[in-house]
Parts: C-alpha cells; sequence; structure tokens
C-alpha cells in the first residue's frame, strides 16, 4: 500500500490536535496530498459511535463495551476513509488510532492489552501508522489545560490515577518500538515542537 500513515498520540491536553493541524499545513505548502482524521471519528457512523463513547451520560458504560465500541468505529473509519485515501498516495494525518485504546481501554480499565490489540488488529486488517507523534506532558498540566478551554467529556473526567496509567503506558508503548514512535516534550512551546515534527516528517518524505 503506498502512502504514509502518521499518527499524533499523547495524554489529554498534550496539543495533539494543534500540532496535526500545523503539520497539515506544511505538506499543503510542499504540495503534498493529504487528509485530516481523529479517532474515535472520521465518518458519519463513526462519529454516532463518538457520541456515545463521549457523553458523560453514559458513566455505566462496562468497559469492555467501551473497548469494542472503540474498535468497532475504528473499523468504518479505515475501510471508509484511512485505506482509500492511502491507496490513492496520500499522507493521512490522524488524531489517536490503536495505541489509544491500548492505553485507555486496556490498562486504563484493567482489560488485557493483548486482547484489546487483537480486536484491534480484526478491526483494522492489521493496518499500523508508519509513524507515531506522541506529545507527552505531565497528567495534571494536561488536564488543566483542557478544563480551562472547554471542560471535561466522559473519558476525560475520570480519576487523575487513571490517566497518570494512560500516560505510563504511552511511554511503555513507544519504548517498545522505538522506531515508530517519536517522543516531543509537550511543556515546550508550539512552535519548537513543531519544528521537530517538521524534522522528522522530512526525514520520512525524503528517506
Amino acid at each position: 500500500m503506498s502512502g504514509l500513515f502518521i499518527t499524533f498520540e499523547g495524554p489529554d491536553g498534550a496539543g495533539k490536535s494543534t500540532q496535526l493541524q500545523l503539520l497539515a499545513d506544511h505538506l499543503g505548502s510542499l504540495g503534498i496530498e493529504y487528509i485530516t482524521t481523529r479517532e474515535p471519528g472520521g465518518t458519519p457512523l463513526a462519529d454516532k459511535i463518538r457520541a456515545l463513547l463521549l457523553d458523560p451520560d453514559n458513566k455505566s458504560m462496562a468497559p469492555k463495551t467501551e473497548a469494542l465500541l472503540y474498535a468497532a468505529s475504528r473499523a468504518q473509519h479505515v475501510e471508509e476513509v484511512i485505506r482509500p485515501a492511502l491507496l490513492e498516495e496520500k499522507v493521512v494525518l490522524c488524531d489517536r488510532y490503536i495505541d489509544a485504546s491500548i492505553a485507555y481501554q486496556a490498562v486504563g480499565l484493567g482489560l488485557s492489552p493483548e486482547m484489546i490489540r487483537r480486536w484491534n488488529e480484526e478491526a483494522t486488517e492489521g493496518l499500523w501508522p508508519h509513524r507515531t507523534f506522541l506529545i507527552d506532558i505531565d497528567t495534571e498540566q494536561g488536564l488543566s489545560r483542557i478544563e480551562e478551554k472547554r471542560g471535561l467529556d466522559r473519558i476525560e473526567g475520570r480519576e487523575v490515577s487513571y490517566h497518570k496509567r494512560v500516560r505510563e503506558t504511552f511511554l511503555a508503548l513507544a519504548a517498545k518500538e522505538p522506531n515508530r514512535f517519536v517522543i516531543l516534550d509537550g511543556t515546550k512551546s508550539i512552535q519548537e515542537i513543531a519544528d521537530r515534527v517538521r524534522h522528522e516528517m522530512d526525514k520520512l518524505l525524503n528517506p
């Protein structure tokens, strides 16, 4: 399959969406075809699943239900958006992907990481990113950023200890796959992070 699949991960409030858009602007300035998308969501059906997942009224949702809904949303997203774009040799920039499910639903909620990986491997037919930018930030600092901007959704509103487990898992995943992950310091300025992302992306585009 042609194209490049790039994902952005990190604790809530790390600044993923900002950096994704800045990279998109950079690619556009180079005349490179790209799409931007997000998870959960990315398609009309997946966006409906997203609404269920993030609705604060759904606090009784069981961990396995949550994990399976994410996998279902991802299956539709890959089938309808990501894979077709890659076949058209575009760069796909995605805000969260399978690593987020392992961090948030597996370790965060006490489910088996192997089970989550297996479900998502099946849902995506084994599609993994070429590069994952992990923006790391202190748990409390990240959550504080979100609260100041818009308030917390169902998942963001969980206890701090949950979010600390999520952060630790992201870092552990990155340590296991150093060739795929690029860890970025989320406390640096937006421009400093963007410069590093561009540098790493340019290496991918011009090997």
